[in-house]
């Protein structure tokens, strides 16, 4: 049985490598995966036919540790796919006081089909949630004509947004800073906003007043769904206990792959301490 499970597995990574190299070209981020996963599981089949025919010939001590350690891997990979598949499917919530949205990639022909489809929602949010700001963050690589937040605006502006609205942050160049940033934009809105210590305006009329407490800010985080679990976990862990996440769409074809090198990428910030 495992070893029809790991040559059919086989086959599919190896076919699914086709499709998203012919989709989106070689230049995939993590695409070697699959041929990765292709192979190894191409040598599980073969293993397990093999120690079918020749139970004596593969030690006990080698068998069961590799079974364990594969085991252990698929677990820890289901865990961490069904937390991400849950952050993509978050409800969010309207009317929110700031929205940060992440950048995504800019090639000089224009922006990426992921980061269209993110300012795609943030049309979309917007239109129900008027009186929300969206601080737009992202700095700009080796190879893209201008920063992800300056690219980012200009197509939000381009399609009737009011730049009112907009806050750019062309410096963030990860996730990590992508939220530490955007949170520092807000709290310095938040300081300019801030009433005099007696609870009244600077220009109110004098007479009796009651201190009220703050209203809290709601500040959501607006990126692809397969991304949202893994930024919303950021942002807790920067100090932003009730951040809201809002999902947009991501490529179908890519989805998958998507999901799979978003495990690599929580794995990778869990062990960095960035969540």
């Amino acid at each position: 049985m495992l070893m029809w499970i790991a040559g059919i597995g086989a086959a599919v990574c190896l076919v699914y490598y086709i499709v998203i190299t012919i989709y989106a070209g070689f230049a995939v981020s993590f695409s070697w995966f699959w041929l990765l996963a292709a192979g190894g599981l191409s040598l599980i089949s073969w293993g397990s036919r093999y120690s079918r025919l020749h139970p004596r010939k593969i030690p006990m001590w080698v068998g069961v540790p590799a079974l364990t350690c594969l085991a252990a891997a698929a677990v820890v990979f289901l865990a961490v796919e069904l937390c991400v598949f849950l952050g993509a499917a978050v409800n969010e919530e309207p009317g929110l006081d700031y929205v940060i949205v992440l950048g995504a990639k800019v090639h000089k022909q224009g922006i990426s089909n992921s980061l269209r489809k993110r300012l795609d929602k943030v049309l979309a949010y917007s239109g129900r949630s008027p009186g929300t700001v969206f601080i737009l963050s992202g700095g700009q690589g080796p190879d893209e004509p201008v920063t992800e937040a300056q690219a980012m605006y200009d197509y939000l502006v381009e399609h009737g947004m009011s730049e009112s609205r907009l806050i750019m942050e062309p410096l963030a160049s990860s996730t990590v800073e992508n939220i530490a940033y955007g949170k520092l934009i807000i709290d310095r809105l938040e300081r300019e906003k801030t009433p005099e210590p007696d609870g009244r305006s600077a220009d109110a009329a004098p007479g009796p007043y009651l201190q009220v407490e703050e209203k809290p800010v709601r500040i959501g985080l607006l990126t692809s769904n397969y991304h949202v679990f893994r930024a919303v976990m950021i942002a807790k862990k920067r100090g932003i206990t009730d951040i809201c996440g809002i999902s947009a769409p991501s490529d179908l074809p890519l989805f998958v792959h998507l999901c799979v090198r978003e495990c690599a990428a929580v794995l990778k910030d869990r062990l960095m301490g960035n969540m």
